[in-house]
C-alpha cells in the first residue's frame, strides 16, 4: 500500500503555526505525526541527524501544550519542530560541523538563529546534516554519511545546508535554517525544488564567533517550501545583536509580520518592475544543457504579474570577480580553521579541501586581502550602476544538475574542467561578494526528473522587495506545491 503522510505535516509551517494556536491540533499531535514521518522517509535520504529522543521530545510538546493552554504562547513556532543545521552551535545537542574531531561535541549555549527559533516556540527535535565545516555543495561527512537527493536517491542534495533543504522538500520539517557562504543557502533549495534565501549582509546575526569585525561573506537564513514560510522564519532570524556588530537594525515591516498578515505584506504591485537576466555571464560560465531553458521558461511568467526581463551583457569582468573570491575564501575560511591545520593530531583529520583553503591562506599577505577587497569595491559599484537601471537581477542557481552522490564535486561541466572543488559553483560567488539580498525560486526539472532553481537577486536591503517577487512568481508557478518527491507518492 502506498505511504500516505499525516496531513498534519503537510501542512505550511504559517498554516500549523495557525493550527495549532487555533486549537485545531496540539502541539503533541503535531511532535507524533512529525517523528512518525521521520521515521519513514528519514532513512532514505539522511537529511536529519542527532535526532533526539521521542519521550523527551513528546515530554516538550506536552509542555508547550499546557503553556497554551495557559494563554501563553512563546512565538509564531510554538511547539513546531525545528532541527537546525548542524554547522549551528546547539545547547544540549551535538554540533559535529560534520567533522569527526567534533563528533562528541556538545555545546553549552546556542547560536544565534537557534536562540531566536527557541524563542519564538520552536522545539528542537535533532539537527539536519551537512559537509564537513560546511565546505563544499555535497553534502557528505565522515560521521553521518552522505544526504540523498529527494528526487532521486542516487543524486546530490547540494550543500551545505543539503540535510535542510531534503529535509523540507520531504515534509521532515515546517521551515528550516541554513547558512550560506559560497551559495549553501540557495545550492540545495534548487536541487530540492524548495526556497532558499541568503539575507542582506547584516541582516541575521551571524555566530557568536571568535572573530567579530571581518567575517563578512558567510550569513545564516531561511530556507521554507513557501515564500511566506522564508518570510517569517527571516522575522525570526533578522534584527540587530550586540553580539554581532555589524548587523542591521530591525526592518519595521519583517518585524511586524505574522502569520495572519505575511500574504498580505508580501502581495504588492510590480507594474514596472525590471528583471535583468544574467544568465552565463555571456558564455563565461559553463553550464549543463538544460538549465538556462528552465531559468527562461520561469522568466516568461514574470510579465504576467507586470515584470519586464531584458538580456544583459556582463556588468563585470567575472574572472576578476572569481580572483577577488579565492582571496577572501582562503583568507576567512583558512585562518578560521588554521589551529586545526597546526595540530598534527586534527590535520590529519581534515579533508583535503579544507587543508586546501588552510594552506591557501599561508601565502596571503595584507597587501592581497587589500588589493582583494578594492575590486570587491569596484564589483560592488558596477554593479549598483545595474541597479540604477534594473530592480533585480536573475541568474541560475547552479551550474549542473544534482550530481551522482558518490562524486565529492564535478570535475567537468560542459567540456571544461573545474580547477577547485568550488569552481564549479562560480554562479554562487558574485552575489555573496555583493552582500545584496539573494532568493533561489525553483524553476522545474530537467528531462530526468532532476530539480533546478533560480536566484533572484535584489538591491542591498532590498530584502522584502526580494520576497514580493519571489511571492509573485509562486503564485504564477508553484513548483513545490505540484511536484512531491517520489517518497510522498510512492
Amino acid at each position: 500500500m502506498p505511504y500516505a503522510a499525516d496531513p498534519i505535516v503537510m501542512l505550511s509551517a504559517r498554516a500549523l503555526s495557525q493550527a495549532i494556536h487555533g486549537g485545531e491540533v496540539s502541539c503533541r499531535q503535531v511532535m507524533a505525526a512529525y517523528l512518525a514521518h521521520i521515521a519513514q522517509v528519514n532513512p532514505g535520504s539522511n537529511a536529519i541527524v542527532a535526532l533526539r529522543d521521542e519521550a523527551a521530545l513528546m515530554a516538550e510538546a506536552a509542555a508547550a501544550d499546557e503553556a497554551l493552554a495557559a494563554g501563553r504562547s512563546a512565538g509564531w513556532m510554538h511547539g513546531m519542530p525545528q532541527a537546525p543545521k548542524d554547522l549551528a552551535m546547539t545547547r544540549g545537542i551535538r554540533t559535529t560541523f560534520g567533522s569527526p574531531i567534533y563528533k562528541d561535541n556538545v555545546p553549552a549555549s546556542d547560536g544565534v538563529v537557534v536562540e531566536r527559533a527557541r524563542r519564538a516556540g520552536a522545539i528542537l527535535i535533532g539537527k539536519t546534516n551537512t559537509p564537513e565545516f560546511g565546505l563544499g555543495s555535497q553534502t557528505f561527512n565522515p560521521v553521518y554519511g552522505a544526504t540523498l537527493n529527494p528526487y532521486d536517491a542516487t543524486r546530490t542534495a547540494g550543500g551545505s545546508s543539503g540535510g535542510a533543504a531534503a529535509a523540507l522538500a520531504l515534509r521532515m520539517l515546517p521551515v528550516a535554517d541554513g547558512s550560506d557562504f559560497g551559495g549553501s543557502l540557495r545550492n540545495p533549495a534548487g536541487y530540492c525544488n524548495v526556497f532558499g534565501f541568503r539575507p542582506s549582509a547584516g541582516r541575521v546575526p551571524y555566530g557568536p564567533t571568535p572573530e567579530l569585525f571581518l567575517p563578512q561573506l558567510g550569513c545564516e537564513g531561511p530556507m521554507a517550501r513557501t515564500v511566506a514560510d522564508l518570510a517569517l522564519l527571516l522575522a525570526t532570524q533578522a534584527g540587530p545583536d550586540t553580539r554581532t556588530p555589524q548587523a542591521l537594525p530591525a526592518d519595521p515591516v519583517l518585524a511586524s509580520l505574522t502569520p495572519a498578515n505575511v500574504a498580505d505584506v508580501l502581495r504588492t504591485g510590480l507594474t514596472g518592475k525590471r528583471v535583468a537576466w544574467l544568465g552565463d555571464w555571456g558564455g563565461y560560465l559553463p553550464m549543463e544543457d538544460g538549465i538556462l531553458p528552465l531559468c527562461e521558461q520561469a522568466l516568461r511568467f514574470f510579465p504576467d504579474f507586470g515584470v519586464s526581463v531584458e538580456a544583459i551583457g556582463a556588468p563585470y569582468p567575472p574572472d576578476k570577480i572569481w580572483q577577488v573570491w579565492l582571496t577572501h575564501r582562503h583568507f576567512l575560511v583558512g585562518n578560521a580553521r588554521m589551529a586545526l591545520y597546526r595540530n598534527p593530531a586534527t590535520r590529519a583529520q581534515l579533508k583535503p579541501e579544507a587543508i586546501w583553503e588552510i594552506e591557501g591562506a599561508l601565502n596571503l599577505t595584507a597587501s592581497d586581502l587589500y588589493t582583494a577587497s578594492t575590486e570587491r569595491s569596484a564589483w560592488y559599484n558596477a554593479l549598483q550602476r545595474t541597479f540604477a537601471t534594473f530592480d533585480y537581477v536573475a541568474v541560475p542557481s547552479a551550474q549542473v544538475f544534482p550530481f551522482d552522490v558518490k562524486q565529492p564535486w564535478p570535475k567537468s561541466i560542459a567540456g571544461r574542467q573545474m580547477d577547485t572543488y568550488h569552481r564549479w559553483m562560480e554562479v554562487v560567488v558574485a552575489w555573496t561578494l555583493s552582500g545584496s539580498p539573494v532568493i533561489s525560486v525553483p524553476v522545474g526539472f530537467s528531462a530526468e526528473g532532476l530539480p533546478m532553481g533560480m536566484q533572484l537577486i535584489g538591491r542591498p536591503r532590498d530584502d522584502l522587495g526580494v520576497l514580493q517577487l519571489a511571492a509573485a512568481y509562486e503564485q504564477a508557478r508553484d513548483w513545490v506545491g505540484s511536484r512531491l518527491p517520489p517518497a510522498m507518492v510512492d
